[in-house]
């Protein structure tokens, strides 16, 4: 029985940030002095996706930065990254979870964690008019 409750346990415990971090989060993408420009975010971890800026939206966790490349009307096309930082709780699980628990964490990206918000700075072109 006391076997049984261990393995159990284990499980829950198996993917710590998994758990209690979840494998997507919310970020913010904003290109000031210039609303409304049409961005592309890519990466391994999350594919393409598309958003009009001030935009938020939900990707998933991965270890793989997300390039994002903002276009305008007027504007030059601009570039920006997306970092992904691994989640202090990380080396906690290693202690509480093991191996697995950091296994579990690592395949889901939950270890992961994105820049909250990002600006993408666009310069206009000087005499267009759209």
């Amino acid at each position: 029985m006391r076997f049984s409750a261990l393995i159990v346990l284990s499980i829950f415990v198996a993917g710590c940030a998994t758990i209690v971090k979840g494998t997507t989060q919310v970020v913010a993408i904003d290109t000031p002095g210039a609303p409304g420009a049409a961005c592309e975010l890519s990466s391994p971890g999350i594919g393409s996706r598309s958003v009009v800026t001030p935009a938020t939206i939900e990707l998933d966790k991965s270890q793989h930065n997300v390039a994002v490349t903002c276009r305008k009307p007027c504007f030059q096309d601009a570039v920006a990254m997306i970092p992904s930082y691994t989640e202090g709780m990380a080396a906690g699980n290693v202690i509480a979870g093991g191996v697995i628990g950091l296994g579990v964490d690592a395949a889901t990206g939950a270890m992961n964690k994105y820049a909250d918000r990002t600006s993408v700075t666009m310069i206009p072109v000087q005499g267009c008019r759209a």
